[in-house]
């Protein structure tokens, strides 16, 4: 008999496992203040890709003197390793970002919202304002995860 019941309270309380990634913002919380969710969750078994840092520096050696062209170029990087996993921006469940002033997060802004512009569901966001990077003329650096069935 207690194994029967065990197993009926087991059913009872199972949950249907999510099909996609999920966006977390509740209501008791304040919105976000940009386009973000507060958390993001990934369902059990999905495949993870972390990037490292990448800064706005093209292949040719080159950075663009402004924090915008520098994002737009960290993402590009972000794609180019996410597409090496058959992945894309809508795979995306966080992105951290790094400036080195407040006077380019505008920039960095622009070039996020640009990056997930098809994304039907919003990332979690960490910005943070840093001292400085391995090089004066860097303004930005941008990691993500993405998760993928």
């Amino acid at each position: 008999m207690l194994a029967n019941n065990f197993h009926a309270d087991k059913d009872e309380t199972r949950r249907e496992l999510p099909s996609d990634m999920r966006s977390l913002t509740p209501e008791t919380l304040r919105p976000p203040f940009a386009r973000y969710a507060h958390g993001v969750e990934i369902p059990a078994g999905w495949r993870l890709v972390r990037t490292s840092g990448q800064l706005g520096i093209r292949a040719d050696d080159s950075v663009p003197e402004d924090a915008y062209s520098q994002a737009v170029i960290c993402f590009a990087n972000i794609a180019q390793v996410l597409r090496e996993s058959r992945m894309t921006s809508r795979d995306v469940a966080h992105v951290s970002a790094y400036v080195t002033d407040r006077a380019h997060m505008a920039g960095y802004m622009r070039a996020r919202d640009e990056f997930l512009k098809d994304a039907a569901r919003l990332p979690s966001s960490t910005l943070l304002i840093v001292s400085g990077f391995t090089r004066p003329e860097f303004r930005v650096e941008v990691e993500a995860l993405a998760a993928a069935p």
